[in-house]
């Protein structure tokens, strides 16, 4: 994904929540003064070909656990690899804004998983406290703003399609998702938003590779498609 290409996107996204691109810069700035020594390189991952599982942490995720044991990768948004270790399966990626469970962060990156760590306007004491216990050489540190400095933007805006913009990227050569549930009652308004972009950004991506994702099957009708540069 260039950046030209995300960024009047980006620009939806911002206007729909009322934030900055200069608060995106500044995180973005922090994560890169905050890493010593060299990060992760994303194409040691070998994602190139490869079946990968997007794992949500959604409640579903739990039912899902076989669809994750089947694939090749996995990337695991944010608290979704606390599952997937918690059943005794394997994460090959985290990605996480580090906003619900730093430890798990810390504990994947130490043990040399890569992590990729997103920064963004609302997260700078989180990059604060947290990226420094990181081992640097496992993150992959990434940015919604313009790329900089070895900080990459592989598109997309929450943990969970984030990670399907990332192996995209890098090549998958099938994207299946685990743990999704946009309609959860259970969280807050912000959230309920937050997750109505991912569909539409997941409606951009599979139209992007030509493909269609069984996790929109039965909601393409109802995705809100005005901001994306799709037909």
């Amino acid at each position: 994904m260039d950046f030209a290409e995300w960024e009047p996107v980006y620009e939806a996204i911002l206007a729909d929540f009322g934030w900055t691109r200069a608060a995106d810069e500044r995180a973005r700035d922090l994560l890169g003064a905050t890493l010593s020594g060299d990060t992760f390189d994303p194409d040691d991952l070998e994602v190139a070909g490869n079946t990968v599982v997007v794992a949500g942490a959604g409640p579903s995720l739990a039912s899902d656990l076989g669809v994750v044991q089947d694939a090749d990768l996995v990337f695991a948004a944010s608290a979704a690899a606390d599952t997937i270790r918690d059943a005794g399966l394997a994460v090959d990626c985290m990605v996480t804004d580090l906003d619900k469970n730093p430890r798990t962060a810390r504990e994947l990156s130490r043990a040399g998983v890569p992590v990729a760590v997103h920064a963004h306007g609302d997260n700078v004491p989180e990059l604060r406290t947290v990226v420094p216990g990181l081992e640097p050489a496992a993150v992959i540190p990434t940015t919604q703003a313009a790329p900089v400095d070895g900080i990459r933007n592989f598109g997309g805006f929450t943990d969970g399609d984030r990670a399907a913009f990332m192996a995209d990227h890098l090549d998958a050569g099938d994207l299946r998702f685990a743990g999704w549930d946009f309609d959860d009652p259970d969280v807050e308004p912000e959230k309920a938003r937050k997750l109505a972009w991912a569909e539409r950004l997941l409606y951009w991506l599979e139209r992007r590779r030509g493909t269609s994702f069984e996790v929109l099957d039965g909601r393409r009708a109802g995705i809100d498609t005005a901001t994306l540069p799709v037909d």
